[in-house]
């Protein structure tokens, strides 16, 4: 059983973090590569630019974000069964820049891969 959790790019990297993945589109702002100890940039899995331009952290907008964003994510199944793979048996931290965790894409791609 695979462990998924979602973390900051700008936590530390822990111990436990296992398998680290970056799953935006974009380079995270101020973080040296070198420095976030990245195990996979997995870009391809990020929601396109269209889809995180029209949400853009509207929360109110959130449940319409997930619907399109788990959309997107059945559409690009190679890369998806890719990461679940990957994540096989292992802990897994997926990394975003996003500041409500809770309500990013990395929570999305968490709950998919953990069902």
């Amino acid at each position: 059983m695979s462990s998924i959790q979602t973390k900051r790019v700008y936590d530390p990297p822990t111990a436990g973090d296992g398998l680290r993945v970056l799953v935006d589109r974009l380079w995270p702002r101020g973080v040296a590569k070198a420095k976030l100890k990245l195990d996979r940039w997995a870009k391809e899995i990020a929601p396109s630019h269209e889809l995180r331009r029209w949400y853009h952290g509207d929360m109110s907008r959130f449940a319409e974000f997930r619907r399109r964003y788990l959309a997107e994510l059945a559409a690009n199944a190679p890369a998806l069964d890719e990461l679940r793979a990957q994540a096989r048996g292992r802990t897994v931290t997926l990394l975003t820049a996003s500041t409500q965790l809770e309500r990013s894409h990395a929570a999305v791609l968490a709950e998919l891969l953990t069902s």
